[in-house]
């Protein structure tokens, strides 16, 4: 999670094609990023509607839904949304935009409840004592509108998307953070478990994270996929994702902490 109150900006604009209006930004033909939302959210074009990943924090609803008309499709075109988890900045919409389209919600059963109850889904750490009443504030203020999760997704499920979407158990940023994997085209959707910082990727650690362990091995598992396309929370589209993924992968083989490539 990377909110404007912590100080965190990690929100870069992504390094992939525009149309000439500026308006539609596509990664590949039915697959794009909607700009200036802050934690990328990603509209995954199918024959049978539109599939979205994460809703950008409260109050992006409306720049979801405009790119969604600019694209040329209707708001009830979008039959589902895809939770990677449930920080303010990737559920803070969710609530406003299954009310304005109808979609059916989907995300782990951890990441659920935290939706449900509109609660931050985890506690941010801290040893500096200076900081402990700031991240309760963040905390606090990282509260979302609730919202209805229709269904629970669990490692290994495969869903109707882009020829088959994989779900990626990736808990370690949260407790129940998922991943999304499109074998057919390459492309890996990872939320906050691996970021993308100037083409170089990097795994979740420090206060924003719940699991070190865990964060470090859902980067593992993540290597595994050999994704020629990566597409982090914040930050570039990595289009030379097997490259990048070797070689975290390298890293971790030579270092149990994360790495900055």
């Amino acid at each position: 999670m990377c909110n404007a109150f912590l100080g965190i900006i990690c929100h870069l604009s992504p390094n992939i094609s525009r149309s000439n209006d500026n308006i539609e930004m596509k990664i590949a033909s039915n697959i794009h990023i909607i700009p200036g939302v802050t934690a990328n959210p990603y509209l995954l074009v199918d024959s049978d509607g539109l599939t979205l990943i994460d809703t950008g924090i409260p109050g992006s609803a409306n720049k979801i839904l405009r790119y969604i008309k600019h694209a040329g499709y209707s708001r009830r075109d979008l039959n589902r949304i895809l939770l990677t988890h449930a920080d303010y900045d990737h559920a803070g919409s969710l609530a406003a935009l299954k009310k304005a389209t109808g979609a059916r919600v989907y995300a782990s059963l951890f990441e659920a409840r935290a939706v449900a109850s509109g609660q931050f889904p985890r506690s941010l750490k801290t040893d500096i004592i200076i900081l402990k009443p700031v991240f309760a504030l963040a905390e606090l203020l990282g509260r979302i509108s609730p919202a209805h999760v229709d269904e629970h997704l669990s490692d290994g499920q495969v869903l109707p998307v882009l020829n088959g979407l994989r779900v990626v158990d990736t808990k370690g940023h949260t407790p129940g953070h998922l991943s999304f994997f499109a074998p057919s085209a390459g492309v890996l959707f990872t939320g906050d478990s691996i970021l993308s910082v100037k083409k170089r990727l990097v795994g979740s650690h420090g206060a924003i994270t719940w699991d070190q362990d865990k964060a470090d091995a859902a980067v593992r598992k993540q290597f595994a996929l050999r994704a020629r396309i990566v597409c982090s929370g914040h930050g570039n589209v990595v289009m030379d994702g097997m490259a990048r993924l070797l070689q975290l992968g390298d890293g971790f083989a030579a270092s149990a902490a994360y790495q900055i490539l």
